[in-house]
């Protein structure tokens, strides 16, 4: 953190960091229960902890050994080597199947061979992990479509069994996937009054008193003065950004945002720079760098410059270190937005984000962005800023003028599921289902690292990713883990390193201790059929 920030952060430390405190520095025998202390408690608590101690391992990530490195790319030059051997033997052998692949009728294919390799010969082998079909509410439990294939993972058919599993691959962070509860009532009770839809964009006679409502709850749920909603997560980026920058500006992203922001970055036509992954220092250079030489060839001032940054990366677990990234904006004058699709209501003492988190003024970053189908259980994402950013891009993005607003039921699940977190229903369960978040985040990822599993993750984050690296390894995890009733997420390259593949474990505060525990076991097992134990067993 930054000097300037230091006292502020530690004297409005968020509760999250209080409440990891008591998980990961208690003794063994410190009962389950965590009570909450006053804020000023809570600081004495944060200066009897040292705080390089938290630093340290928050930037820290541990190295795989040089062995499994190397297995990993003998794999991958294995696999490789036989789907070449299989395609040049197959297009000899069996032309008719590669027929798709070749010019017909002077018309060019619509993939190419070289393109099509890697779905072909390496994910097709491995394609029953993903796109599992569920049935029901994807909560705490989640049922999923059993199904086969005959024709090595080509095609699958049900065999009309349903599974029931713990689910760890949704994003249901405070455990709004719910079809009972006070959201479901509410969103009953609006669909018999709204309908379902209002059958037209926003801009023209689509708006409704329930869009401003829900409007004006987002925008004094993250502090900003305005908000404006869009129907579509990945839409709010890549359609928001290209209205607030064009030719001649600059973005400045971290090297690993989300695609919809590199969609929205291209769109937009504006010049664009990388930075290393949550590293300042390496802002700090391409900001030097950017404005000391301005636009190429003509060597003008860039007409903006916008550091795009996200609040929690869900392929990396790690938090922006947004105390540091707003002393630079201080500094340099650049616009700042964030990206808070993964810790808005995640993070923060009340749910509030990064800015609630570090305790620092929204009014410091210049557009907050995020979404509706992690911590809300609904759907579509927004975009909250001055009240004169917000009224330019409801004449600019082309998300609000011409697409279909969200529905009427998802409206009043956001307004619904927001109040309940901010505690405007006179309730403690959005309290209570923060508290439950941090706590199940800090106690799964702990008891990963003690097994001895090399995971990455910042302590806060509710994403835990389990490192692990070998190909062959990424099927046999995800159906070793269904094997034992787990739902999990299996990533691997192109979305990651080749050499880091990776299972994502999204917590939730529905999981009870129980579910933790026989999760944790079962992956300690699979852990040990796999060889997967290659880390440090530690305690933090």
């Amino acid at each position: 953190m930054g000097k300037g920030n230091k006292s502020k952060t530690v004297n409005t430390l968020s509760f999250s960091r209080s409440v990891l405190e008591n998980v990961l520095f208690a003794s063994p025998q410190q009962p389950e229960t965590i009570t909450v202390k006053t804020s000023n408690q809570d600081s004495y608590r944060w200066k009897s902890v040292p705080k390089k101690r938290y630093r340290d391992f928050e930037q820290k990530i541990e190295a795989a050994p040089l062995c499994i490195l190397v297995c990993t790319y003998l794999n991958y030059f294995v696999l490789i080597l036989f789907g070449h051997l299989r395609d040049i033997l197959g297009k000899f052998f069996k032309p008719d199947q590669y027929a798709h692949l070749k010019t017909s009728k002077g018309y060019a294919p619509l993939v190419s061979d070289f393109d099509s390799f890697y779905t072909r010969r390496l994910y097709m082998r491995i394609r029953d992990c993903w796109n599992r079909p569920i049935t029901g509410v994807a909560g705490r439990q989640v049922h999923l479509l059993e199904r086969f294939s005959s024709d090595n993972n080509k095609t699958f058919k049900l065999t009309g069994k349903i599974t029931e599993n713990l689910n760890f691959a949704s994003y249901n962070y405070l455990g709004f996937a719910q079809n009972t509860g006070p959201c479901a009532d509410a969103v009953e009770q609006t669909l018999r009054n709204y309908g379902m839809t209002s059958c037209s964009s926003r801009a023209e006679a689509g708006s409704v008193d329930l869009y401003e409502t829900m409007e004006n709850v987002v925008a004094k749920f993250v502090g900003k003065e305005a908000a404006m909603v869009v129907s579509m997560g990945f839409a709010t980026n890549s359609t928001t950004i290209p209205a607030l920058v064009s030719k001649g500006c600059l973005i400045i992203s971290d090297e690993l945002n989300h695609t919809s922001i590199i969609y929205g970055a291209r769109l937009s036509e504006a010049s664009v720079r990388t930075f290393k992954h949550n590293n300042v220092n390496s802002l700090r250079d391409v900001l030097k760098q950017a404005i000391s030489q301005g636009q190429p060839r003509t060597h003008r001032p860039w007409k903006k410059i916008l550091v795009i940054v996200e609040g929690l990366y869900s392929m990396e677990g790690t938090i922006v270190n947004l105390p540091d990234i707003v002393e630079l904006k201080k500094e340099f004058k650049f616009y700042l937005y964030v990206d808070e699709a993964h810790s808005i209501g995640a993070m923060g003492e009340n749910g509030g984000g990064v800015c609630n988190f570090y305790g620092i003024d929204p009014a410091n970053v210049d557009i907050l962005m995020g979404t509706f189908t992690k911590s809300f259980g609904s759907a579509g994402g927004y975009i909250a800023a001055d009240q004169s950013i917000i009224d330019h891009l409801k004449l600019k993005n082309h998300a609000y003028v011409y697409a279909e607003p969200v529905s009427m039921p998802v409206a009043q699940q956001v307004i619904t599921s927001m109040n309940i977190i901010s505690g405007d229903d006179d309730s403690n369960e959005g309290t209570r289902r923060i508290k439950q978040l941090a706590k199940n985040s800090a106690y799964f990822s702990d008891q990963l690292r003690r097994l001895g599993f090399i995971t990455y993750g910042d302590l806060s984050s509710p994403v835990i990713l389990l490192l692990v690296y070998q190909p062959a390894k990424i099927p046999a995890f995800s159906r070793e883990l269904l094997k034992r009733g787990i739902a999990v997420v299996l990533v691997g390259y192109p979305a990651t390193p080749i050499i880091s593949a990776r299972a994502r474990f999204c917590i939730s505060a529905s999981h009870t201790k129980q579910d933790l525990d026989y999760a944790i076991q079962a992956i300690s097992e699979v852990g040990d059929l796999l060889m997967l134990k290659a880390g440090k067993k530690k305690h933090i």
